[in-house]
């Protein structure tokens, strides 16, 4: 174990303080809101965290991926600061401010869609993605809404019925809301596995079976729009295959099918480009945004083409909150410290070094079966068998990102099997402490290797 420069355990992990605080949280909130880790966080700047006990971890979480700009940047707190002395809430169906209308030029400037755009700016991922539905239906006079296996929407109603993992996320809780298809998505990791199928064959057979959806399921011309992840992000950071992306934005094309992109794990240079979506050489129709355009305020926003956007009849838009002027202010922020810092060019400098290493410890340890992403948006996914690909057991998976934690790290699971860990660490992470945090994921998987009596 080499010397830790940067992760400071003053207690055991959890600390006293923190079990107390998780304590009081499990009586006063309901169980089923679940905590990947027992870690209670008094502070936190750049990718450091100190916990209530005075222990410093290094953040391979990121929020879940809301912090791309780090914890607490100072610009951003000068900013929120700022703003909240002057006017901290007016409600954009009340009233105009300036930051409101100032994040919706900037919005409508950096989302990849070409000609005249608009934004309609909320406060969550879940609901900039029922906004994109709504504003489809209105568009288009259609219904059907197709999403994929695997996918991650959102919690609400409709949004958790986009949401493909059950288990985790639905069980329970039906009956769910009506017209929504689900499709294959090309996840090429768990598709033929013992056959000798090429990637570019895989691909050819997850595409036929989106084909038999639009007969089998819906025709075509009944479907609003096709939502789609560039990355899937709790399906397991599994990048759509360049060639299915652009057939499903030729097909979306072909019927009048708006193409929405969720954009809200993947986006704000997380994956080398301020979106995911530029890696493929498509624009789509609608985009949507959360997360890390905040720097972990809670904002989001549905950009798209002027003429979708204005198809929605007069007061069918709006939301309490929508367009905060505090959460509008730290957003602007964010997005100027993303592009003069080059944060794009951060992230694809992280993610190499994170993905040489990871795929050295796959050479060395057969309990990672695959290691995928797209620049600094990484996962490694867990197997019992390297061949039979059997996956690592959920309540396992959970226990050696506790392991992790109690060693100085945060990290959250992700896969539709629960078997991945994935890496969302801040693109403001120096190269010393991504390397000291992946050292400490190193020593977990060697250990949890050693655990797996097939594997010896």
């Amino acid at each position: 174990m080499r010397t830790r420069q940067f992760i400071q355990l003053k207690t055991e992990l959890p600390g006293p303080n923190s079990r107390a605080l998780v304590a009081r949280r499990e009586a006063a909130m309901p169980l089923g809101y679940g905590k990947s880790t027992p870690i209670a966080v008094r502070r936190a700047h750049g990718a450091l965290v100190e916990d209530v006990d005075g222990n410093i971890l290094i953040d391979f979480a990121g929020g879940i991926g809301a912090l791309n700009v780090g914890h607490t940047p100072a610009e951003v707190v000068a900013a929120i600061r700022a703003q909240a002395e002057e006017l901290i809430h007016v409600c954009g169906l009340v009233a105009t401010t300036e930051p409101h209308v100032a994040l919706a030029e900037k919005l409508n400037q950096i989302a990849p869609i070409r000609g005249s755009k608009k934004a309609m700016i909320t406060n969550t991922g879940a609901e900039a993605v029922e906004q994109a539905v709504q504003i489809a239906r209105a568009a288009t006079g259609r219904a059907a809404v197709i999403a994929f296996e695997g996918a991650y929407h959102g919690r609400t109603l409709f949004t958790q019925t986009l949401t493909s993992k059950y288990a985790l996320f639905k069980k329970g809780f039906g009956p769910f809301a009506p017209e929504v298809y689900r499709a294959p998505f090309p996840y090429l990791y768990r598709i033929g596995i013992g056959t000798s199928l090429t990637d570019e064959e895989k691909v050819e057979l997850v595409w036929e079976a989106f084909e038999r959806v639009l007969v089998a399921h819906v025709m075509p011309e009944h479907v609003a729009a096709v939502i789609i992840e560039p990355v899937q992000g709790e399906g397991g950071f599994i990048p759509v295959p360049p060639v299915f992306m652009q057939r499903l934005r030729e097909v979306c094309t072909r019927y009048g099918i708006v193409l929405i992109v969720d954009e809200v794990q993947s986006g704000m240079a997380r994956t080398g480009k301020m979106f995911a979506i530029e890696h493929y050489g498509i624009e789509p129709d609608i985009i949507t945004i959360a997360k890390s355009v905040g720097a972990g305020m809670p904002i989001a926003a549905t950009v798209g083409r002027a003429e979708l956007m204005d198809k929605v009849h007069l007061g069918g838009l709006g939301g309490t909150y929508s367009g905060n002027p505090i959460a509008c202010a730290a957003a602007l922020r964010a997005i100027e410290i993303i592009e003069r810092d080059n944060l794009c060019a951060r992230a694809e400098h992280l993610g190499n070094i994170a993905r040489q290493r990871l795929l050295a410890l796959q050479a060395r340890y057969p309990l990672i079966g695959d290691v995928r992403g797209l620049g600094a948006m990484l996962a490694i996914e867990l197997v019992t068998d390297p061949h039979t690909r059997a996956p690592f057991p959920a309540d396992q998976t959970l226990a050696l990102v506790q392991e992790i934690a109690r060693n100085g790290v945060l990290m959250i699971r992700c896969g539709l099997y629960s078997n991945g860990l994935r890496f969302l660490f801040p693109l403001v992470i120096t190269e010393a402490q991504l390397h000291e945090g992946l050292d400490v994921v190193e020593e977990a998987i060697a250990r949890a290797t050693q655990a797996v009596p097939s594997q010896q």
